[in-house]
Protein backbone atom coordinates (compact mmCIF):
# COMPACT_ATOMS: atom_id res chain seq x y z
CA UNK A 1 0.00 0.00 0.00
CA UNK A 2 2.90 2.36 0.74
CA UNK A 3 4.19 2.05 -2.83
CA UNK A 4 0.79 2.98 -4.26
CA UNK A 5 0.60 6.06 -2.05
CA UNK A 6 4.16 7.03 -3.02
CA UNK A 7 3.31 6.64 -6.71
CA UNK A 8 0.22 8.81 -6.35
CA UNK A 9 2.29 11.39 -4.49
CA UNK A 10 4.78 11.41 -7.36
CA UNK A 11 2.00 12.00 -9.89
CA UNK A 12 0.59 14.84 -7.78
CA UNK A 13 4.08 16.30 -7.40
CA UNK A 14 4.62 16.28 -11.15
CA UNK A 15 1.28 18.01 -11.69
CA UNK A 16 2.21 20.70 -9.17
CA UNK A 17 5.62 20.99 -10.82
CA UNK A 18 3.96 21.93 -14.12
CA UNK A 19 1.58 24.34 -12.38
CA UNK A 20 4.37 26.14 -10.53
CA UNK A 21 6.50 26.30 -13.69
CA UNK A 22 3.59 27.90 -15.56
CA UNK A 23 3.15 30.40 -12.73
CA UNK A 24 6.84 31.32 -12.80
CA UNK A 25 6.74 31.69 -16.59
CA UNK A 26 3.87 34.13 -16.09
CA UNK A 27 5.76 36.12 -13.46
CA UNK A 28 9.05 35.93 -15.38
CA UNK A 29 8.18 36.18 -19.12
CA UNK A 30 9.97 33.91 -21.62
CA UNK A 31 12.65 36.50 -22.28
CA UNK A 32 13.62 36.56 -18.63
CA UNK A 33 13.36 32.82 -17.92
CA UNK A 34 16.80 32.85 -16.41
CA UNK A 35 18.86 30.85 -14.00
CA UNK A 36 17.65 33.18 -11.24
CA UNK A 37 14.03 32.21 -11.90
CA UNK A 38 14.94 28.52 -11.78
CA UNK A 39 16.77 28.95 -8.47
CA UNK A 40 13.79 30.86 -7.09
CA UNK A 41 11.55 27.96 -8.13
CA UNK A 42 13.89 25.40 -6.54
CA UNK A 43 14.12 27.40 -3.31
CA UNK A 44 10.35 27.80 -3.14
CA UNK A 45 9.72 24.09 -3.66
CA UNK A 46 12.40 23.17 -1.11
CA UNK A 47 10.89 25.50 1.48
CA UNK A 48 7.43 24.05 0.98
CA UNK A 49 8.71 20.47 1.23
CA UNK A 50 10.63 21.23 4.43
CA UNK A 51 7.62 22.90 6.03
CA UNK A 52 5.29 20.03 5.13
CA UNK A 53 7.83 17.47 6.37
CA UNK A 54 8.26 19.24 9.72
CA UNK A 55 4.49 19.47 10.12
CA UNK A 56 4.00 15.76 9.36
CA UNK A 57 6.78 14.68 11.74
CA UNK A 58 5.24 16.71 14.56
CA UNK A 59 1.78 15.37 13.75
CA UNK A 60 2.92 11.74 13.86
CA UNK A 61 4.87 12.30 17.09
CA UNK A 62 1.69 13.59 18.76
CA UNK A 63 -0.28 10.55 17.58
CA UNK A 64 2.31 8.15 19.02
CA UNK A 65 2.08 9.67 22.49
Amino acid sequence: MGYVIAALGLVAGLAWNDAVKAFIETVFPAGSNTLQAKFLYAALVTLIVVLVTVYLVRLFKKEEE
